[in-house]
């Protein structure tokens, strides 16, 4: 599903218009982002967090010329399931 379709299901199941629908996904992002660049999470419960990780520098690996390359330490959006939406997935509650 990609953004467009997104904004269609959600005016769908919302009973809005689709500018509606694109102004709220518009604004869930937005807010996640600014909420995530501050280093602070996000925890929707039975959905799941939204959280910042740091990953520490490390040597990679070019693979086509096999060179040693230094990646610098970096922080980076992340996303922990919770229990509900798990079991959504897996189908947990359909006879």
């Amino acid at each position: 599903m990609n953004k467009n379709e997104f904004i269609e299901a959600m005016a769908a199941k919302t009973d809005s218009s689709k500018a509606d629908a694109a102004r709220a996904v518009a604004a869930l992002t937005e807010v996640i982002s600014d909420t995530l660049q501050k280093g602070e999470s996000i925890a929707l419960i039975g959905f799941g967090t939204f959280e910042v990780r740091s990953r520490a520098a490390r040597t990679g690996r070019n693979p086509k010329t096999g060179e040693e390359l230094k990646i610098a330490a970096s922080r980076i959006p992340a996303f922990k399931p919770g229990a509900a939406l798990k079991a959504a997935v897996n189908g947990a509650g359909k006879k």
